[in-house]
Formats: C-alpha cells, structure tokens, sequence
C-alpha cells in the first residue's frame, strides 16, 4: 500500500490554469445536476469563471497537494469568515482532502478571533452537505437564490459553525 503525502500551502503562481482546471472538474463531476447546468451556456459561463478566478484571486486562496499533484483547493474569497470555495478533482474525492481544506480554513479563522464560519451549496448536494455536517456544521437557510455566474436561480443551503476556541 502506497500513502500519499497531503500537504496544504497557499496558491502561487504556477497554480493557477491547474486550480482552474480541478475546480471546472469538480463542479462539473457534482451530483446537483438538473437541466440548467446542462446547458452549453451555462457550461462556458463557468468554465470561463474558474479559469479568471484562478488567474485574478482576490481572496485566501489555499491548494491541496497530493504528493506534488494539485488536487483540491479552498478559498475565503467574499469575506474572512465565509469559505467560498470548496473543490476537490474527481479522481481524489473521498479521501479526506476537503475536511482538510475546511479544518485548516476553521483554524485560520479561529486564530482570527472570528466567532462563526460560513460555507454554502446546491441544495442537492448531499456530498458536500454530509461533508460540511461532518465538520461541525449545520444549515441555517434553504431557498432559491440567483447565480450572477450561471444566470439561473438554484436552491441553495446555508451552513454555520460556531468557532470558539
């Protein structure tokens, strides 16, 4: 048996068409899927938002190696409180790597002093949702909500964590 190394580091540079890339694969291999995220246009919308976000960051980026592989990264992009990205490659889901991201984004804002984090998802995501329960999380809110980026309305859930140390 083989262990790979799991190494968390901030985004640099040379990430950023890879971080693009994993974050396209992992929304596209979702189980939230309904017809508007079939579409061509919608498709190429989002697809074209991983690749700038990657390439103009504006926020707390970090990057999940596996043994030297980008496989997954995280982002506190909106505000410091609120994880607002979460993707894991396909080929690595299930091996611990998003708890890792969002434990390692927990302490970051415990260390902050900051005394509840936030994370959000498609309402069908029950991948994402089990996971973020996993880590302590509960829903707060389920309804519609616009996406600026797909241009459709999705159900979305809220989560909350209390934070104190």
């Amino acid at each position: 048996m083989v262990v790979k190394s799991l190494t968390l580091r901030d985004m640099n540079e040379a990430d950023r068409d890879t971080v693009g890339f994993v974050g396209f694969a992992a929304w596209r291999s979702g189980d939230a899927f309904d017809d508007s995220y079939l579409d061509p246009d919608v498709i190429e919308r989002v697809r074209g938002e991983f690749e700038s976000f990657a390439k103009s960051p504006t926020g707390d980026i970090v990057v999940a190696e596996m043994d030297g592989v980008v496989a997954g990264w995280g982002a506190c992009d909106t505000a410091p409180h609120h994880i607002s990205d979460l993707w894991v490659d396909p080929n690595w889901q299930g091996k611990g790597i998003g708890k890792a991201l969002i434990l390692h984004f927990l302490d970051r804002m415990r260390a902050q002093g900051l005394p509840l984090a936030t994370i959000d998802t498609h309402a069908r995501n029950r991948a994402a949702i089990g996971l973020y329960e996993r880590c302590g999380f509960e829903i707060v809110w389920r309804g519609m909500e616009w996406s600026d980026i797909m241009k459709v309305e999705l159900e979305k859930v809220k989560l909350e964590r209390g934070l104190s140390l």
